[in-house]
């Protein structure tokens, strides 16, 4: 048999993330869990700032509580979280002492693998966690983020994962491509060249099939040193996610690979998926048409439908492909910012702003002089100078003040909120906190129904039981009482 390829599955993160707007439920997710667990894959992927913030908000979840459940549920699988960096959070800073309790509180709660990730590639900000996580035992993984330009070559990406092992030490480089980008081209010489600086350490291979490409740039990756594959279950595979985990494998084993998975459990995983979302009316997966303007652009599937949605409001639709070409030409002015949160933002605002006024740089925003200024990470290279020079000659007094390093904010969130765990105040100081009361107050009704029906069905569960296959044998009864002091249940045929 050929060399091992492991997988890491990412349908309880980013599969829901990328194809469902991240409304899968915790309850959702358990069945999900239970064959995972018997599926054979290494890893699973479960934690990242998006997935907090959409658990409180919109499933009313609380996150850190779904981590615990699910470690109780999968103990074999290593559960796998992102961490929060300076940028992390898009355009909010966040002092250190809660980014440091992110890591913590990530690792405390279950989860067994770290990543660490920087847009712009900056190392001094992808390493403060990493060491910390390391040193509370997790294994790190160094995320360096795939773009397309002439800065973001494969030279660029050996320096920077031998760096990122010399600094960290970290377990494993993750080639996160987020959009999608990597083409078979280009894949073999990558891959090489991540091999080459990473050593004999992990390397696993992150991209999305918004293309239909993502599946044969996988074959290649471990053709090319690749050890760890991330896949998700169909129907959250395809499209907008990674490629599916049931082709993944068959591929690799097609090619020779010795792959540990448990077909049948993936199969069980993916008949409740697609129940799910046929009850809910989520979308199923499907394989993306190839669209060669996509490597152009290289704008994120969802933010593509909001930019089109904004030009449309300012009837502007006629002229879309213009913004499309502008987001270039912005992008290699501010000195070719990978375009993920909160760059790919940024550059696509300050384009639509080009296209709306008509005037290029007119209208900067305070988050444009602020990453011209270094606030979110070193730039790769600098900014073009010319349009530096008009950014910061129409630039507030206050936005061209250096960031003020901020005060630990735990003390104070100790001292408001003196019976709340660590796990508590961390979401009251990143999600509003009317939306933490909802879903504090949602997860206390569902834990008051549950030992409501806990007391239903323990002491008089084998009398109920009884009693109820005795009225199903008797066609003349058409209801039945049972009452045990306070506690009363009615049963009508």
């Amino acid at each position: 048999m050929g060399r091992l390829i492991t997988i890491r599955d990412t349908t309880l993160r980013d599969g829901h993330q990328s194809l469902w707007a991240t409304r899968m439920s915790t309850e959702m997710m358990l069945p999900v869990a239970e064959r995972l667990e018997r599926s054979g894959v290494d890893s699973v992927d479960v934690m990242a700032h998006v997935i907090t913030d959409a658990a409180v908000r919109f499933t009313k979840d609380d996150p850190f509580e779904r981590m615990r459940i699910l470690r109780k549920i999968m103990p074999t699988p290593t559960m796998a979280a992102y961490t929060a960096s300076k940028v992390a959070w898009g355009f909010r800073f966040a002092p250190s002492d809660m980014l440091q309790l992110c890591t913590e509180l990530t690792v405390r709660n279950g989860a067994g693998v770290i990543t660490a990730m920087n847009g712009l590639l900056d190392l001094d900000l992808m390493e403060p966690p990493l060491k910390q996580a390391k040193a509370l035992g997790a294994k790190t993984i160094a995320a360096l983020v795939y773009s397309i330009s002439p800065v973001h070559t494969d030279a660029l990406y050996e320096t920077k994962a031998r760096e990122i092992i010399e600094r960290c030490d970290v377990d494993g480089i993750m080639i996160k491509d987020s959009g999608g980008l990597i083409t078979p081209d280009r894949a073999a010489s990558l891959c090489d060249a991540v091999r080459r600086g990473s050593g004999d350490r992990h390397i696993t291979l992150h991209s999305h099939a918004m293309t239909g490409m993502a599946g044969r740039v996988y074959m290649i990756g471990v053709d090319h040193g690749v050890d760890d594959l991330q896949c998700g279950i169909w129907p959250l595979a395809q499209g907008a996610a990674q490629p599916s985990l049931q082709m993944v494998a068959r591929n690799l084993r097609e090619k020779g690979y010795t792959l540990n998975i448990d077909d049948a459990q993936v199969e069980a995983a993916s008949l409740h998926i697609q129940d799910v979302a046929r009850r809910h009316k989520f979308p199923m997966g499907a394989p993306a048409e190839y669209d060669d303007a996509h490597y152009s652009h290289q704008i994120p599937g969802g933010m593509l439908s909001n930019l089109r949605n904004q030009m449309a409001q300012a009837k502007l639709l006629d002229r879309f492909p213009e913004l499309l070409a502008e987001v270039q030409v912005v992008r290699a002015e501010l000195g070719w910012p990978t375009l993920v949160t909160p760059f790919a933002q940024l550059v696509a605002n300050q384009a639509l702003l080009n296209i709306i006024t008509g005037k290029r740089y007119a209208t900067v925003p305070d988050e444009i002089v602020h990453y011209i200024l270094g606030h979110y990470g070193r730039l790769l290279v600098p900014a073009d100078a010319n349009v530096v020079d008009k950014i910061m000659s129409l630039a507030s007094v206050e936005a061209r003040q250096p960031p003020e390093e901020l005060e630990p904010a735990l003390p104070g969130l100790r001292k408001r909120y003196p019976h709340a765990s660590d796990e508590e105040r961390f979401l009251r100081y990143m999600i509003p906190e009317s939306a933490v009361e909802d879903m504090l107050r949602h997860q206390k009704a569902l834990a008051e129904r549950k030992a409501q029906r806990q007391a239903i069905t323990g002491p008089v569960s084998d009398v109920l039981l009884t009693l109820l296959a005795k009225a199903a044998a008797m066609n003349d009864v058409a209801e039945v009482t049972l009452q045990s002091g306070d506690l009363r249940v009615r049963v009508v045929r």
